[in-house]
């Protein structure tokens, strides 16, 4: 089984991705340094592939530990590289901490295996189109001024990505433009765990539907959209994880060199309220939401073309809107009897 390195592989979309790689018999070596996840999920994902894959406490952005991992781990074929910071809010009270953090564990990880043949999929987001000026979006579209430091790191991620390739400090890169994952494995072993109050839309509802919170506020209804409330393409976490596998697959074969990007989303975009009434629909628990005004930043409408990742990645998402949301609700309910 080839290993390949997970970074970040205790938090949302890196736990899936494990199980996943799993499942298409790759052997997940995880590195996480647990500031915005939990060891308990190790335990978690034990439960679901079968056994306790290996793992690695520190920050990525400590040369000298990277070094002695990589010494310990010699045998490594890829690198599925997930560990940053994501709060878009606390990167713009606190940028340098996100400058320092995302863009110097991507260094670190790229000096490190300098030259050497090892797959690299980067984790990046839709965040790098802004407002596109055409929907679906393609991943041919400009590339928009980042709204946030933190949507900068990605943008810059992905500029040394494609220069390390042209240079010839790395051979073959993928980076993943992601739209909006929600959901949750479907044993309800691992989910969305933010760490406070939630920044996205579905850990907000389904921990309103439990109690958690008093109420959900839709930021506006007076966008230009079906029922003026924003547009996302919501995708669902096991689907995006997959598209991880289907990547590491493209680059074992001999028709792909250099580097490249790929939509990850479902082709088709939700309002918020259409979300709301998707939950409430799929679990029968009706939600306490109101209407408030316009949250600064948000980008009114964005949803991914995913032709080419049809095309060449042989992916596309499979899980419907109500799925994702009962496996949210399911994910909740657990959490609310096993703490974590």
């Amino acid at each position: 089984m080839a290993k390949i390195l997970v970074t970040g592989g205790l938090g949302y979309i890196g736990s899936h991705t494990v199980v996943e790689l799993v499942n298409a018999g790759f052997e997940p070596v995880i590195v996480d340094d647990l500031s915005n996840s939990h060891h308990q999920i190790l335990d978690q994902l034990s439960k679901i592939i079968g056994f306790k894959p290996a793992f690695y406490q520190f920050d990525l952005c400590d040369e000298n530990k990277l070094k002695e991992f990589a010494a310990a781990e010699p045998d490594l074929e890829g690198i599925i590289h997930f560990a940053a910071f994501k709060a878009v809010g606390e990167s713009v009270n606190n940028p340098l901490k996100y400058y320092h953090n995302n863009l110097a564990s991507l260094l670190n990880l790229l000096r490190q295996y300098s030259g050497k043949t090892l797959n690299f999929v980067f984790s990046s987001s839709c965040t790098v189109y802004g407002q596109p000026d055409e929907l679906p979006v393609t991943e041919n579209a400009a590339v928009k001024p980042a709204q946030s430091p933190y949507g900068n790191t990605k943008q810059i991620a992905e500029e040394i990505l494609k220069d390390a390739v042209v240079s010839g400090d790395a051979k073959k890169v993928i980076a993943l433009r992601y739209f909006n994952p929600v959901g949750a494995h479907e044993s309800a072993l691992i989910g969305e765990l933010p760490i406070g109050v939630p920044q996205n839309l579905v850990p907000f509802i389904t921990q309103t539907a439990i109690g958690k919170r008093e109420k959900i506020t839709v930021f506006g209804n007076d966008y230009d959209t079906r029922d003026g409330s924003c547009v996302r393409d919501y995708i669902h976490v096991v689907d995006l994880a997959k598209a991880h596998v289907a990547a590491l697959k493209l680059m074992e074969g001999e028709t792909f060199a250099g580097y490249d990007v790929f939509n990850l989303g479902t082709g088709n975009g939700n309002t918020v309220l259409e979300v709301i009434n998707a939950f409430e629909r799929a679990t029968g628990v009706k939600l306490n939401y109101e209407i408030g005004p316009r949250r600064s930043g948000d980008v009114e409408k964005v949803w991914g073309d995913v032709t080419k990742s049809a095309k060449q990645l042989h992916w596309r998402a499979q899980i419907g809107l109500d799925t994702m949301m009962s496996s949210a609700w399911a994910w909740e309910q657990y959490l609310s009897e096993n703490p974590i």
